[in-house]
């Protein structure tokens, strides 16, 4: 069974900074192409930042400079390092795994008060 499961939001002032991380079980996390999406409020959900099997990252460019995603394949996990936090990165997170196949963390809320 596979479980991507999320932690490190929380409610953060704006210029702060948080770290969330998904831990990913019942995958062979090395071999899959990882990432973060998050979803607004009222907004569709949208591509925060990729990193594939090989350590390639991309990022969405409202976020370039500002968040860094790495992963960890000995402890099957990603992160998302968020610094300079604004108001508009409010939302859920979600952790993602793709290959032939795609899986889903259940999310985790980000609040940043202005």
């Amino acid at each position: 069974q596979v479980q991507m499961v999320e932690s490190g939001g929380g409610l953060v002032e704006a210029g702060g900074s948080l770290r969330l991380s998904c831990a990913a079980s019942g995958i062979i996390f090395s071999i899959f192409h990882m990432a973060w999406y998050r979803q607004a409020p009222g907004k569709q959900r949208e591509l925060v930042a990729r990193i594939t099997n090989g350590g390639i990252t991309n990022y969405a460019d409202s976020v370039k400079g500002r968040f860094t995603i790495s992963r960890q394949n000995a402890k099957n996990t990603v992160y998302l390092q968020m610094n300079g936090l604004k108001s508009e990165d409010t939302g859920v997170y979600y952790c993602n795994a793709a290959r032939n196949y795609e899986y889903w963390g259940q999310g985790t809320q980000v609040t940043v008060s202005s």
